[in-house]
């Protein structure tokens, strides 16, 4: 089956790509994320899961659940929270007998209103946008998986809905609203709407759909081409094996699609700074490693330091009360609730807000820096590391949340009132920077930069180089190279 006039073509305007005669893709080979081990994945049984052997890193589930009606249920569910959420009052605040009530759309509106229109685009992207175009990708998903072979389109939409997910922040919302109640409660009478329950709710329902949604059941939907683009738009053959019909191949033959997973074996060894072609099931252009990924991550980390120091020194917000009142920073934020006796809120307040961000710059730095010299020690804590940076950087959005809250809720004028501060845009800039940075950084690197992961060395800093040469000698580093496929562990889904 040939590919359609319609794929999308192959730019050639990348030094360096190595001419492609022809690509073998091999059936029940996986390339590990976090750490670059190509790996058997056998046939799973429902309810397993498959980890790889040398990072712990989650390769391949299947669920005890139906694989299309058990996520379309939540996905019903979380639309019909969604629109009952827009549609409901969020929070009624009573100053004195003057009332006010917010919704979903109040709070993003009033920090554009006041100037801060960058943290208003945000807010309302993560909190209204982004919630409404998951859901509606996961219907796409849904009935392209439903049917006999995956539509051109389902391709697109699968891959788009994984870039697209974590931006979608219900959950830090919910937390932002309850540190915002907490707030509220000192200086006035607080009704909570029905769209905080509606938003609990949907954050339960999305994150149902997405575990009981098997992407790789549905991939299995889509044909695989027995023709695909390489560079200068040349059309090249793809054949298909099975890695139990044949040895294991050259490890710095394979390459894995970035965004399907589909395992492919060239005639040349693959650089990591070529695009090797389109993905001849999902479409997508396959690169060995994320083009330039240290340099973006380090560039992100720096513009994130240099936004960390002024969110950290200027008020995020002034709270006024019958004339008085004044700026607070995030820290004071935290001691007021302290001192209130909101131990266990303080302590999430600072963490999310204060530890989180701080320590995410660091072990992204420590990464890096280890990178840069292609150290070997502690490849594995590193890769848990960066696993546990990738999933708890969004929590650092509950503050900007409160504060958009606290704005849209809090103008009685005189009587009181909250206003948003630079250092809340400069915190908001802080959070999707380190966002940013740690989903540039692409953990296999430092495998390859310690010499695990074959012989490959372009893409690698000079630093590192120079060091696997003075420390093992120019033709060493293939002894460190896996050499065959390694079986996965298998082990119960817990999730």
């Amino acid at each position: 089956m040939s590919m359609s006039s319609s794929s999308p073509q192959l730019r050639c305007d990348d030094a360096g790509l190595n001419p492609v005669r022809h690509v073998r893709i091999i059936g029940g080979l996986s390339e590990c994320p976090g750490c670059g081990l190509y790996q058997r994945i056998p046939d799973l049984e429902p309810g397993q899961q498959a980890s790889c052997v040398r990072c712990g890193q989650k390769l391949a589930r299947r669920r005890r659940t139906a694989p299309l009606a058990a996520p379309l249920a939540f996905c019903i569910s979380s639309a019909a929270f969604y629109f009952a959420a827009l549609a409901s009052s969020l929070m009624t605040l009573d100053v004195y007998g003057r009332q006010r009530t917010v919704d979903l759309l109040t709070g993003p509106m009033e920090l554009m209103h006041e100037g801060w229109g960058e943290a208003g685009i945000l807010v309302g992207a993560v909190t209204i946008l982004a919630p409404a175009v998951a859901i509606g990708f996961m219907f796409a998903i849904l009935y392209a998986g439903s049917r006999a072979q995956l539509p051109d389109w389902g391709p697109r939409i699968l891959v788009w809905y994984d870039k697209l997910r974590p931006w979608s922040m219900v959950e830090v919302y919910i937390l932002g609203i309850f540190v915002a109640y907490t707030k509220l409660t000192d200086m006035a009478h607080v009704d909570v709407g029905p769209a905080v329950y509606l938003i609990g709710a949907l954050m339960l329902t999305m994150a149902a759909t997405d575990s009981t949604l098997d992407t790789e059941m549905i991939w299995r939907h889509r044909r695989i081409d027995s023709l695909t683009r390489a560079e200068g738009d040349r059309m090249v053959a793809v054949d298909y094996t099975h890695i139990d019909d044949i040895p294991m191949p050259p490890v710095d033959h394979l390459v894995a699609c970035s965004a399907c997973g589909l395992v492919g074996e060239l005639a040349h060894p693959v650089s990591n700074l070529s695009c090797v072609g389109i993905c001849p099931r999902c479409e997508h252009r396959v690169w060995r490693r994320l083009p330039q990924t240290l340099t973006r991550t380090t560039a992100f980390l720096i513009a994130a330091i240099v936004f960390y120091i002024p969110a950290n020194l200027y008020p995020v917000m002034t709270f006024m009360r019958m004339g008085g009142g004044g700026g607070h920073t995030i820290i004071e934020g935290a001691i007021e609730l302290w001192v209130d006796g909101m131990i266990p809120l303080s302590l999430l307040v600072f963490f999310a807000s204060i530890t989180v961000p701080m320590l995410k710059i660091l072990s992204l730095g420590w990464m890096i820096g280890q990178t840069w010299r292609g150290a070997r020690g502690h490849l594995v804590a590193r890769t848990r590391l960066f696993r546990l940076v990738d999933m708890v950087g969004r929590w650092s959005m509950i503050d900007v949340f409160m504060i958009s809250i606290l704005v849209a809720v809090v103008r009685f004028n005189a009587m009181a009132s909250v206003t948003a501060n630079a250092g809340m845009v400069a915190f908001a800039a802080v959070v999707v920077l380190t966002l940013l940075a740690a989903w540039s950084f692409d953990p296999r690197i430092m495998w390859d930069a310690a010499g695990r992961n074959g012989p490959v060395t372009d893409g690698l800093p000079p630093a590192v180089l120079r060091a696997r040469k003075m420390r093992d000698g120019t033709a060493a580093t293939s002894s460190l190279s896996p050499v065959g496929p390694a079986p996965v562990s298998m082990e119960p889904d817990q999730a």
